[in-house]
């Protein structure tokens, strides 16, 4: 499965597609994160993402595995953009289906909380005023530990 998109991300062919292999689910949700103009470095002119391509890859798998084990899931699709982007273009999109929309939201939430802290990417801000490493926020490591042994997170009802 390709996870890193090195062109552009189109998240509607993306839904399109997801759609055509969720069978009888009864609830999709999805995600797309984009580029965001304004960051704590200043006006952002462009976004640049590194990635270690096995590792990467791996570990988004592994999410998705770890995501499926937990949550009753028909289907989920993952792809993350690599290399430059501009502002408000997508940068993430993360999809899930269930049968019920409980463990779809949930594991959409749980696959982009991985992707924020987890995920091996470099991203570099590109601003008038020179550039910026991104690091995550602790309000993303605080999202993230949401997940360990919280079995509020964990529970889904068919």
């Amino acid at each position: 499965m390709t996870f890193l998109i090195a062109g552009p991300l189109d998240p509607a062919a993306e839904l399109a597609s997801f759609e055509d292999r969720i069978g009888d689910a009864g609830a999709i949700v999805t995600f797309t994160g984009r580029v965001r103009a304004a960051s704590g470095s200043g006006n952002v002119t462009s976004l640049f993402l590194q990635s270690h391509p096995i590792l990467t890859a791996q570990g988004i798998q592994n999410a998705i595995d770890t995501a499926h084990a937990r949550w009753p899931l028909a289907a989920s699709l993952v792809r993350h953009r690599i290399g430059e982007l501009g502002v408000h273009d997508p940068i993430a999109f993360v999809a899930t289906a269930a049968r019920h929309r409980r463990a779809a939201f949930l594991a959409a939430d749980f696959l982009m909380d991985y992707l924020k802290t987890e995920a091996v990417f470099w991203k570099k801000e590109v601003t008038a005023t020179g550039t910026a490493w991104v690091e995550p926020k602790d309000t993303d490591y605080a999202d993230k530990a949401r997940w360990n042994n919280n079995t509020e997170t964990n529970e889904c009802t068919e």
